[in-house]
């Protein structure tokens, strides 16, 4: 048999609402144009699968059994209809997001809030890596898009664009009794430990270069898992750190030495990388 699925539709209807009026006004369709199709699905099957009554209609034996299987076929075609127009619509479904932790505070966490309350039916889903990785998980789809600090090479068939800028200064606590706004040497960074990330991630790469234009080497003695850990080490004492400005707009600046450098620490930027359009992908681009 090969049986149009429009005809196992308008069966459906029938049975769910036991009246050839109620079905063609669920379907939008006139009652003879209904009655037509549920008589060519009887012939097709060799089967009367509805006896007519005063009020409405009640399946029989065969038409029991039809809608056993064809009610879950329809309710599942109907609830996969309403769950892509609930994503289209932003009004259900999940965003999965690669952020790395200096995109997340500086770019993401005002956008998402804002994000949230327009759309509370969405689901967030925050993958926190590193630059290398969130651009891993992006290539392999388990990310819808990935927002990471430079520097970084973009792989084919991802595109990107820049967010924002960054300034990054170096601290330190005021334990050490250095003078804000000390300028920092490269004779002196020698006498200091250093804190920063590991050697696979993008700030390590650009404070690398950024140390070797100077003629210095980068080799944090204290390595930190994440940009966010820095400040409380700073804070405890154990060396100078590198950290967005962004980062110490809410910080108890008595434990803190803002320092300098000459030349001082190139900007760099905050990108945005996708493989396709998502709506909170083009909220953060404008």
């Amino acid at each position: 048999m090969n049986i149009s699925y429009d005809y196992y539709r308008v069966f459906y209807y029938v049975a769910k609402y036991k009246s050839f009026t109620a079905a063609a006004g669920a379907l939008m369709n006139n009652q003879p144009n209904i009655t037509r199709m549920i008589k060519k699905l009887e012939e097709e099957l060799g089967c009367t699968l509805f006896i007519r009554q005063r009020r409405g209609v009640s399946l029989t034996p065969e038409g029991e059994k039809l809608y056993s299987h064809i009610s879950i076929a329809c309710e599942h075609i109907l609830s996969a209809e309403q769950e892509i127009a609930g994503d289209k619509s932003l009004q259900s479904g999940i965003v999965k997001i690669a952020a790395s932790e200096i995109a997340l505070h500086c770019v993401m966490l005002p956008v998402l809030k804002k994000f949230r309350n327009a759309y509370p039916g969405i689901r967030l889903k925050i993958l926190n890596h590193s630059t290398p990785q969130a651009i891993d998980v992006l290539k392999k789809g388990l990310a819808d898009f990935a927002v990471v600090t430079e520097p970084f090479e973009s792989p084919a068939g991802i595109s990107s664009a820049s967010l924002r800028t960054i300034q990054e200064v170096p601290v330190c606590s005021s334990e050490f009794l250095i003078p804000t706004g000390t300028v920092i040497t490269k004779e002196q960074l020698k006498r200091y430990p250093l804190i920063g990330l590991g050697e696979k991630t993008s700030s390590f790469a650009f404070y690398s270069d950024f140390f070797n234009s100077i003629g210095c080497s980068f080799s944090p003695e204290v390595e930190t898992a994440t940009a966010d850990q820095i400040l409380p080490m700073v804070k405890s004492e154990l060396g100078i750190g590198f950290v967005p400005t962004d980062f110490l707009k809410e910080e108890n600046m008595e434990q803190l030495v803002i320092l300098n450098m000459k030349p001082p620490i190139p900007k760099r930027n905050i990108c945005i990388l996708k493989k396709r359009i998502h709506h909170l992908a083009l909220l953060l681009m404008n």
